[in-house]
């Protein structure tokens, strides 16, 4: 009952911050009502730290695959739970697309009549980025007035390459995970306030995001991206959704490099700086 009670939470939390996450990338792709991107990021942190405050005390609300791994590397959770942690932080992403899809049918209807595309198609990524994610973010496409040009997207693509964008989410998971780490670390004196770890972990998420999602949508979340995009697959975006145009760079750019730059993040708090926090510690005993 208690790995029941923990999946359940983590299904929840990841739920929560997809809901309130992808639902803002949705408004203002679809309706243009968020007046720029510091909105869009402030969203998203808030809905980080809503997940973390609602099922922190049940799970830990790791509600991101690279976290789960980074903890379990680092010797901070039991590797018999990852599995079951990963599957149901999928599966609670996967549930909060499926509800925005039911919420905003009819607008994305209306955005792909106006962009002149067919789902499916090339050019339907201005739809399906409020789910999955693409690099460079297809958002400068996706205006109110302008048709779908096939060439400007070509152009567009030309501006981030592959490496760029597996660099970009990368630095920003690792920098993530880093902050983690630092504030959930109880020997960290400057720390301390737990309370307050949950916003400071959604301010940062907030920050990275005003500087790499027109890079890449700025993911740093595997279960974040897989989740939305596996369900865009089914509902008829099939192979623009999943593995996407460009391949598997959606592998190598939002799964791959959030869990490697995770990893890089928790190893450099544990072994760098960590050390140098135990001390402190010690000298004020």
């Amino acid at each position: 009952m208690n790995l029941i009670r923990r999946c359940f939470a983590e299904v929840l939390g990841t739920y929560l911050l997809v809901l309130l996450g992808c639902g803002v990338v949705h408004t203002a792709v679809l309706t243009g009502s968020q007046s720029g991107l510091w909105q869009v990021a402030v969203v998203w942190g808030l809905a980080v730290m809503l997940a973390i405050y609602v099922t922190g005390a049940t799970s830990g609300a790791h509600i991101n695959p690279a976290i789960t791994l980074a903890f379990a590397a680092r010797g901070r959770f039991a590797w018999r739970l990852v599995l079951p942690y990963i599957l149901s932080q999928v599966a609670g992403a996967f549930l909060a697309a499926a509800t925005l899809f039911v919420l905003f049918a009819p607008l994305l209807a209306a955005k792909e009549e106006a962009k002149h595309v067919r789902r499916g198609q090339p050019g339907s990524e201005v739809t399906a980025m409020c789910y999955g994610e693409y690099f460079p973010s297809p958002g400068p496409l996706a205006g109110p007035t302008e048709a779908y040009s096939e060439a400007a997207h070509h152009r567009l693509n030309e501006t981030v390459s592959e490496p760029t964008a597996f660099g970009a989410e990368f630095l920003g998971t690792a920098i993530l995970a880093l902050v983690v780490f630092a504030v959930t670390d109880p020997g960290n004196i400057a720390g301390r306030a737990q309370r307050l770890a949950p916003a400071i972990i959604g301010l940062t998420i907030s920050a990275l995001i005003s500087f790499i999602a027109p890079l890449t949508q700025a993911c740093f979340n595997p279960a974040r991206d897989f989740g939305p995009r596996l369900f865009a697959c089914f509902a008829g975006w099939g192979p623009i959704a999943l593995p996407g145009p460009r391949g598997l760079g959606f592998l190598t750019v939002y799964i791959l490099a959030p869990v490697a730059g995770a990893l890089v993040g928790a190893h450099v708090y544990d072994l760098l700086l960590r050390p140098s926090v135990a001390a402190a510690e010690q000298q004020t005993l």
